[in-house]
């Protein structure tokens, strides 16, 4: 199979996922037995402006209609209006989803620096202490659950030692970066403000940590296997046997030989992060997507749900997907 072909293959694998997510997130929103229309006029409102709300939002016509109606406009980028906020959901995901991007970032370049590094540690000391550390730091990663892994550093961090703030993007009385990307980081540093920069970076460490302790513990657990399968190879003997130095040993030849099935993980990791956000971004206040998704969830906002959690899912396949081409070029192996 040669790189096209594996390339389209891939596309329509992507495609027939997130038509399944699509069909999946529509027909859950439309068979829970609850009523939006409702929740949005109250339970003594007259028939007669229930019928026009309910025409209005389409929602006097059969389930197979609006079910085509909405693969229709998904397929334009369009997912319909917000019951909630009254804008474009496409709208209020542009105005959502940089924060959550940001946070992402921030926590996948911590995921990747204490990842790899525990990970070759581990490695080049197995069954000593740092090993140890390193197992456990990663199995505590694994089964601790996000919310409680959040509420216990913001009670260590922010109430007790008052090291880092609470929750939100910035201060109370900070104004935001003029805006470019969303993302604060970026715009208060294109902007010059570096005050802001700093704030908005230490608003932002704890709750990419919280996010990014999951990916920290599963590169590690990666990071180690495949440096200890590395360390095993005739190579890295013969390059001991050289006298070349121990660093450049494992650094320049066993690390870089071993980082393929580390940027699958990361690849992986970082879709999984986009969609595991939700959790993060209630506990610390972060108004990103997942957040937004949450709140659409309490008041019945099913266009804010259905397109929030939909665009998620093709943000994470398109990860997955340039994580597979990432490896197809790097090992032509995985085309087959």
């Amino acid at each position: 199979m040669n790189f096209g072909q594996f390339l389209l293959r891939r596309l329509f694998l992507m495609i027939i996922v997130l038509f399944g997510v699509a069909c999946i997130v529509f027909f859950i929103a439309n068979i829970i037995p609850a009523d939006p229309v409702g929740a949005i006029l109250g339970g003594n409102a007259p028939p007669e402006a229930i019928n026009r709300l309910k025409a209005k939002l389409g929602y006097d016509q059969p389930l197979i209609i609006r079910f085509g109606n909405f693969i229709a406009g998904a397929l334009r980028g369009d997912f319909g209006v917000s019951l909630k906020t009254s804008n474009p959901v496409m709208k209020d995901i542009m105005n959502y989803f940089p924060a959550t991007m940001e946070l992402a970032i921030v926590a996948i370049i911590i995921s990747i620096f204490l990842g790899i590094t525990l990970g070759v540690l581990s490695a080049v000391h197995r069954n000593k202490a740092i090993d140890q550390f390193s197992r456990i730091f990663s199995i505590l990663g694994v089964s601790m659950p996000v919310f409680w892994i959040g509420l216990l550093l913001l009670l260590v961090f922010y109430f007790k030692l008052g090291w880092l703030p609470g929750g939100g993007r910035l201060g109370f009385f900070t104004y935001p970066p003029p805006r470019v990307t969303g993302m604060y980081l970026i715009d208060s540093a294109l902007a010059g403000q570096w005050d802001t920069f700093k704030e908005a970076l230490l608003h932002i460490l704890l709750p990419a940590f919280v996010l990014g302790y999951n990916a920290t513990a599963s590169i590690a657990r990666i990071t180690r296997a495949s440096m200890l399968d590395v360390l095993k190879q005739d190579f890295i003997r013969t390059a001991k046997s050289k006298g070349l130095k121990r660093n450049v040993v494992i650094y320049r030849h066993a690390l870089r030989n071993s980082m393929i099935p580390t940027i699958t993980i990361i690849g992986l990791v970082f879709g999984g992060l986009l969609e595991g956000a939700v959790l993060t971004e209630t506990v610390f206040s972060w108004p990103g997507l997942g957040r937004y998704i949450t709140t659409g969830m309490l008041f019945l906002d099913y266009p804010a749900v259905m397109g929030g959690t939909l665009y998620i899912a093709f943000i994470y396949s398109l990860a997955n997907l340039i994580v597979d081409i990432l490896y197809a070029l790097l090992d032509p192996r995985m085309r087959m």
